[in-house]
């Protein structure tokens, strides 16, 4: 089966700090915690980057396992640091748990675990672009009217 590598998401206000991305037919909710102001009714949008990370290593690991024919069961766990000026994510530490992963295996398991996506993407940066469209005011209003 293949799968379509280029996609688009959509980022839809939803009142307060809430946000919905929509990519393909999924929802996902994002928030802000309540000591940030928001209403907490999903993940803030730094632990879905950090969130996303993991998942993409667990998938990886899973993925491997599954090729081996090794016991499946990853967990990953991931912690995190925060800096500001200007805010980032300063730190990650990422605990990988993999059942039965014999000693002549374990070498190629962590090469696939460091080379997730996701990991390469914080290595080699994407281009990233902005194109800005600022709703006319008065044009919103005539509209309506």
């Amino acid at each position: 089966m293949e799968h379509e590598r280029n996609g688009t998401l959509r980022v839809l206000w939803r009142g307060g700090d809430r946000f919905d991305i929509r990519a393909r037919h999924h929802t996902i909710r994002v928030d802000q915690s309540m000591d940030f102001g928001g209403s907490d009714s999903g993940p803030t949008p730094v632990e879905l980057f950090v969130g996303s990370l993991a998942a993409c290593v667990a998938h990886c690991a899973e993925r491997y396992l599954h090729r081996c024919q090794l016991p499946a069961g990853v967990r990953v766990t991931a912690e995190y640091e925060t800096g500001v000026r200007p805010a980032h994510v300063s730190r990650i530490e990422l605990v990988v748990e993999a059942p039965g992963v014999p000693e002549g295996l374990r070498e190629s398991f962590c090469n696939v675990v460091r080379h997730s996506a996701v990991h390469n993407s914080l290595l080699l940066p994407p281009e990233t672009a902005y194109e800005i469209h600022i709703a006319d005011a008065a044009a919103a209003v005539r509209a309506r009217l």
